[in-house]
């Protein structure tokens, strides 16, 4: 039964008063409810399991194909829109009130006018930090140890001996030192590299790290740089960050991993530095415009190793989004501040200096 028909018998009964309350309450009590709408792919089950988090939320599966409707009438957003959104409509309503990204990247969702909204924005950063930190270590060492060389030789049933980089001794520059930068470096660690180190909030930084600047300090480190790692979100501050000038500056012979977003990268300008053999390779999760095109110089370059944006992929990926975000629901309905509450200009949260 509808609220709409629970409040017409309620004005068809006349005589019955503790009827016609009881009828207002439960239609109060619906209309109290948030309403959440999901898009990213879960199971009926999860879906039961997120609705189960509160007695005060409505839990609508909108994936997709749905989302660009439905998302007019959510009070709370959970997931990842990869369709056209009605942002200016959605603001100009103002009935959602906060956005639970199920990726780490909000690039999807952090428009002009959402940005300017009052809209909350967290992220789920750090959340797949281990994932991402295993498909980082997947690319660099196929790149030191010339995977895909040996992999081109082993479908042709070449048994030959070909050079290697050794990444012992290498020093690591970190750039993006969060949830995922931070769990990259704790995996190298045990390695015995130098790791270096930039981030917006250039604090706590750990012992096995020797330098961690500012981001704007990225030039003084660069020539110390053997490995750089992009941790970095995508935002006007990033966007094509890695171009021609800096990757002149970067030592001859060393490597790019990318587990960030493609646009941080100037794609033309890598190829060049490739081609030019002033950096020895590339191990690329993303790309600047995905899919990859297949006419792309990097398909065939032998130093080149590419995944399909999996940096974050796992089994337990979306049963871990449903278990965080329920808590965030949760800290949320009791008016507490949500996990992972990003700052919508930067794009990723603030990290608080430690007082002294």
């Amino acid at each position: 039964m509808s609220a709409d028909d629970l409040y017409n018998i309620s004005k068809s009964i006349k005589q019955d008063d503790k009827f016609v309350i009881t009828c207002r309450t439960l239609i109060q009590v619906k209309q109290m409810k948030k309403r959440v709408v999901l898009c990213f792919p879960v199971t009926n089950e999860q879906v039961a399991e997120l609705d189960a988090c509160s007695d005060d939320i409505e839990v609508v599966n909108a994936g997709q194909a749905g989302i660009a409707d439905e998302i007019l009438n959510a009070d709370i957003f959970v997931g990842h829109a990869k369709v056209p959104m009605p942002w200016q409509e959605v603001v100009r309503q103002g009935r959602l009130k906060w956005i639970q990204s199920s990726a780490a990247g909000l690039d999807h969702c952090l428009k002009p006018e959402v940005i300017e909204s009052e809209i909350i924005v967290s992220s789920v950063s750090g959340l797949f930090a281990n994932q991402v930190a295993e498909q980082t270590m997947a690319l660099l060492f196929g790149i030191y140890r010339s995977a895909l060389t040996f992999f081109r030789a082993y479908e042709k049933r070449e048994f030959v001996r070909r050079p290697t980089m050794d990444f012992h001794g290498q020093t690591v520059g970190i750039i993006g030192f969060g949830g995922n930068g931070r769990r990259i470096a704790e995996v190298l660690a045990p390695w015995g590299n130098r790791i270096l180190a930039t981030d917006k909030y250039p604090w706590d930084k750990p012992e096995y790290v020797e330098k961690l600047v500012g981001a704007d300090r990225l030039n003084e480190i660069l020539p110390e740089i053997d490995c750089m790692i992009l941790c970095v979100p995508l935002n006007d501050e990033t966007q094509g960050m890695i171009q021609r000038d800096i990757l002149t500056r970067m030592k001859p012979g060393s490597i790019i991993i990318n587990v960030s977003r493609g646009p941080v990268i100037n794609e033309s300008d890598l190829i060049d530095a490739l081609h030019s053999g002033h950096l020895a390779g590339a191990g690329l999760d993303v790309v600047e415009v995905e899919p990859l095109h297949p006419t792309s110089p990097l398909w065939t370059m032998d130093n080149v190793i590419i995944s399909p944006h999996v940096g974050a992929q796992s089994k337990y990926r979306v049963p871990d989004t449903i278990r965080f975000t329920g808590q965030n629901i949760q800290r949320y309905l009791r008016g507490e501040e949500p996990l992972n509450v990003v700052d919508k200009n930067l794009g990723y949260p603030e990290r608080k200096k430690p007082c002294v």
